[in-house]
């Protein structure tokens, strides 16, 4: 059911960004040369709607490389959290596999001594 609806919504936005492209067609011109208006050194001539979507792209790709230079902290903490857990993790294992050899070699000597009588509780 949500792939229908993101088909849906996915062909709707294209049909609006056609339209946006059909409706913007003149052509501006973009001149990188901030000192000379008159005859600038940088200038390019190009459909609006390619303009604000290369822009658009532009922002899109700025923002990620920020956002994810900016979450290095938390994958350098998360990281050490792992790697902290794993440790923590090892180390139960090993307490258990000791435990369960204490409990086997334990069951074993009682095994071979004799039984030691039950003690009543203490009040």
């Amino acid at each position: 059911m949500t792939r229908f609806i993101v088909a849906i919504l996915m062909v709707v936005v294209a049909a609006l960004l056609v339209a946006y492209a059909i409706a913007n067609r003149t052509p501006v011109t973009v001149s990188f040369d901030p000192f000379d208006r008159g005859t600038p050194a940088y200038v390019v001539t190009l459909p609006l709607y390619l303009l604000s979507f290369i822009t658009l792209i532009l922002g899109v790709a700025v923002g990620g490389i920020v956002g994810w230079f900016t979450q290095g902290k938390r994958r350098r903490y998360r990281r050490r959290l792992e790697a902290e857990l794993n440790r923590v993790r090892a180390e139960l294992d090993r307490a258990m596999r000791e435990k369960a050899t204490q409990e086997a070699a334990l069951r074993g000597m009682r095994a071979t001594a004799t039984p030691v009588p039950a003690r009543l509780p203490a009040n």
